[in-house]
């Protein structure tokens, strides 16, 4: 499968692009220079710190930075920022920082990169509490990236084997079984979402607030892909091979289980690399409005969130970063799953 997929220029770049945001987010402890928890107040908004690499003799160096002094403008009515030359700080690699867990195992506080202590790295700028953008984008892709994984782990299981069963008998027990998940269908998931956010305990943390939303959501969620199964089901049991199993004494469950649920595993495959992106950009919908993931935690979303003001915008750019993550990762999983529809069912793309 990975083979073909790298055949296609575009579906390549997308799945490179992918598995580099993954290791970015599984080894963000390491790789970012700071944890999600740091900050210096009086860096609020700093911009992105400038790295050197020529001195001031005009010699080339190892590369360097400045810290940042903010000053107080009162014509301007805002704070503003100089480089503070007085003292070089070198950006050393595997440098020593705050102590984590490497993989959630093995305590070290050695980073991929870093400067000393009193200096200060901001690869991209600082949010309103002078927390570092570059790091708090690692730790923030860890829930945004992989969220929506839990909810197919929920969803694809209950839509196969009900689809699955709802097919197979076909009749009354199909009337029913559809009737039912059209009523689940019909239920409007926003206003669910704003009627949990407001009864869901206050003492919950912010990921165990939208793991129960995004399970919520799984289980209503479930009724589309159940369609589509039934509907493949319905063609499916007619086939010679389901006959002979029957003929041989095979359960009904068994045959639902091992015989005609497999046949579906090209469209399974296929919804599953295209809903991924959904639930990415539900994950950074609900934080942005103040629905998933909450303050000081990280997600994509409520870091997209600052980015909302006009001024923003227009003086800090940077907060705009996480915008673009979610672009790239939602075009990419968009691209490697139609590249797998056109694998798996090259009929398909030639009607097309």
């Amino acid at each position: 499968m990975i083979k073909e997929i790298m055949k296609d220029k575009y579906a390549s770049i997308a799945f490179i692009i992918l598995v580099v945001m993954y290791l970015m987010i599984l080894f963000a402890d390491f790789i970012a220079p700071y944890s999600k928890d740091f900050s210096d107040r009086n860096q609020s908004y700093a911009p992105p710190s400038k790295i050197f690499v020529i001195d001031e003799n005009g010699k080339f160096s190892r590369p360097y930075t400045y810290n940042y002094k903010r000053e107080f403008v009162p014509e301007l009515y805002q704070a503003v920022y100089t480089l503070d030359k007085s003292h070089k700080y070198y950006i050393k690699p595997f440098n020593r920082g705050e102590e984590y867990k490497f993989l959630g195992l093995v305590k070290t506080n050695i980073h991929l990169f870093g400067v000393d202590k009193t200096g200060r790295l901001y690869l991209l700028g600082t949010d309103i509490n002078g927390r570092d953008v570059f790091s708090r984008l690692l730790f923030g892709g860890r829930i945004s990236l992989t969220i929506g994984f839990l909810s197919l782990f929920i969803l694809f299981p209950i839509g196969l084997i009900y689809g699955g069963i709802s097919g197979y008998f076909g009749g009354w027990v199909d009337n029913i079984m559809m009737r039912f998940a059209e009523a689940v269908m019909a239920i409007p998931s926003f206003y669910l979402l704003i009627i949990l956010a407001a009864i869901l305990p206050s003492n919950m943390t912010s990921t165990q607030r939208f793991t129960l939303i995004v399970v919520i959501l799984a289980l209503i969620g479930w009724s589309g892909f159940a369609r589509v199964v039934r509907g493949m089901v319905l063609s499916i049991k007619n086939e010679e091979f389901v006959s002979a199993a029957k003929t041989i004494g095979a359960s009904n469950l068994r045959i639902i289980l091992k015989h005609i649920l497999p046949q579906t595993t090209s469209y399974v495959i296929i919804a599953m690399t295209l809903s991924v992106p959904s639930y990415i950009l539900a994950e950074s919908g609900l934080s942005f409005l103040g629905l998933g993931i909450q303050q000081p935690d990280a997600s994509w979303g409520n870091m997209l969130k600052e980015a909302q003001e006009y001024i923003n915008i227009l003086y800090r750019p940077w907060l705009l970063t996480p915008g673009f993550l979610i672009f790239v990762a939602v075009l990419s999983f968009n691209l490697i799953g139609d590249t797998i529809r056109d694998i798996l069912d090259p009929k398909g793309k030639i009607r097309e």
